[in-house]
């Protein structure tokens, strides 16, 4: 349970009973890949946090297209923020892609630790704001940058995923088809 102390710790500081407090709202569970923690249509109840293995969240379009829209591996959050904050149906999958130990956070306990431990509505505050700005840095790089960039960009943003996500994935995650990720990634390689 250190990796998620030393990820609170990144942004507050938490007395030894608040760590305490804090763990103790939370739930550790083991699932295999291929697991889906979250279907569209339901209502977001946790927060998730990664001790190890990889985590997506993703949509399908009525012609079962995938569109992912971000990972998580190890020391890192996902959710549905729509569903999460708003509580109600989302349009979010969250998948394990990796066999995962997850730290579940249940919104009613994150809720009670708020009142209790107010600097952890800072903590999650900054990783909203993070979010926020990573998703609108996607956003900007999906209109202006040709997926050759976007790729390079990836590629040095997250060179430990390229590893363990399939690349339909990540072509998906690029917004492009995974026949012309493969094209582009061998011409890529060629250079």
């Amino acid at each position: 349970m250190t990796l998620i102390i030393d990820n609170l710790s990144k942004h507050i500081s938490l007395t030894p009973q608040e760590q305490k407090l804090f763990l103790s709202k939370t739930e550790i569970c083991q699932y295999k890949a291929k697991t889906i923690l979250l279907h569209a249509g339901e209502i977001c109840k946790n927060s998730y946090f990664v001790n190890s293995g990889v985590l997506r969240s993703f949509n399908s379009n009525d012609n079962s297209v995938e569109h992912v829209l971000s990972f998580a591996c190890s020391g890192w959050w996902i959710d549905d923020m729509y569903s999460l904050l708003s509580q109600k149906p989302g349009n979010l999958f969250i998948e394990v892609l990796e066999n995962a130990e997850v730290v579940l956070l249940p919104k009613e306990n994150q809720e009670i630790l708020y009142q209790k431990i107010p600097k952890l509505e800072r903590f999650f505050r900054i990783l909203a704001e993070n979010s926020l700005v990573s998703h609108q840095e996607r956003l900007m790089d999906n209109l202006s940058l040709t997926a050759e960039e976007r790729f390079e960009k990836f590629c040095s943003k997250h060179r430990d995923l390229m590893q363990k996500v399939p690349q339909k994935q990540i072509a998906s995650y690029l917004g492009v088809t995974p026949e012309f990720f493969s094209k582009m990634k061998s011409k890529m390689m060629r250079k």
